[in-house]
């Protein structure tokens, strides 16, 4: 992987990754047009995984009040429930309690990313048959929660059924072509949260999940990417960084006055175009 091919990962990873549209799908056809590592499977995994933590760390600067917040009242809480500071009526802070249902929240993925890892890594979430069929299910699993979802919760409104619901929702996440956001935000549309709320849970439901596949997937990338590309891979990740707050910024704000329409739009007809051409024999379902 070159300098070029890189940066071209990382611009499609940070646009993706946080928009609705399935990050994998995106880089799965940037990898193809690149033609880095002539299509080995298993070094086009790993090389996302990495870059995936460049958006990472936008998320990490974006909600920075937030995670501090949460972090420090989680421990300050626990700390006092635990050396009986707290009086008898005391409970835990909201910050807390959204600690707790990150947690929840990033039990499933976490579980079955770890059974299902050989299929993750392998050829088989490179198959555009089902990055296609991913990308019109869950487009039509979106409309229907912005259809029947009550779109009342703020994030302190939040409970256990929410983070269950959303965390299994995120376990879609695992096929391709599902996206990780777009499978949790409509969980949260599905569990009655505000588009901005669901959003806003997603990126803080992603810190777990990411982290652990990106860090699990650096210590394999060592092993198997060839020396010349680490120097392009940090950099692809810089760049996943920077184009992935921007995204995050631009998404929370889109959703406080627009619905997730123009993104199902986009699923639908990419998902249909990729089905077509299949069909018709002109694209190749593998790298």
């Amino acid at each position: 992987m070159d300098l070029l091919q890189a940066i071209i990962l990382g611009i499609v990873q940070g646009l993706t990754e946080f928009i609705p549209i399935s990050s994998t799908a995106h880089l799965v056809f940037a990898s193809r047009w690149t033609n880095i590592y002539d299509g080995n499977a298993h070094q086009i995994t790993a090389t996302m995984a990495v870059i995936q933590l460049g958006t990472l760390a936008a998320v990490f600067v974006y909600f920075a009040t937030d995670i501090w917040a949460i972090s420090t009242a989680f421990i300050r809480d626990h700390w006092a429930l635990v050396t009986s500071k707290g009086s008898e009526g005391d409970r835990l802070s909201s910050e807390s309690r959204l600690g707790w249902l990150i947690i929840i929240g990033s039990i499933p993925i976490g579980a079955l990313g770890l059974l299902f890892k050989d299929f993750i890594e392998g050829e088989g979430t490179k198959n555009l048959w089902i990055i296609a069929t991913m990308l019109i299910v869950i487009a039509l699993l979106l409309a229907v929660a912005e259809c029947v979802g009550s779109q009342q919760k703020d994030i302190k409104h939040l409970g256990i059924i929410d983070a269950v619901v959303v965390g299994f929702a995120q376990v879609l996440a695992l096929m391709p072509g599902a996206s990780r956001s777009g499978s949790t935000i409509m969980g949260g549309l599905f569990s009655g949260q505000k588009r901005e709320t669901a959003a806003r849970f997603s990126f803080l439901l992603s810190i777990p999940a990411i982290t652990a596949s990106g860090l699990l997937e650096l210590r394999q990338a060592v092993k198997i990417l060839p020396q010349e590309s680490f120097v392009p891979l940090i950099v692809g990740t810089i760049v996943a960084g920077i184009v992935g707050y921007l995204s995050i910024w631009f998404l929370i704000a889109f959703l406080r006055t627009h619905s997730t329409m123009i993104f199902i739009v986009y699923r639908l007809a990419l998902g249909t175009v990729l089905l077509v051409l299949l069909w018709q024999g002109l694209l190749s379902s593998q790298t």
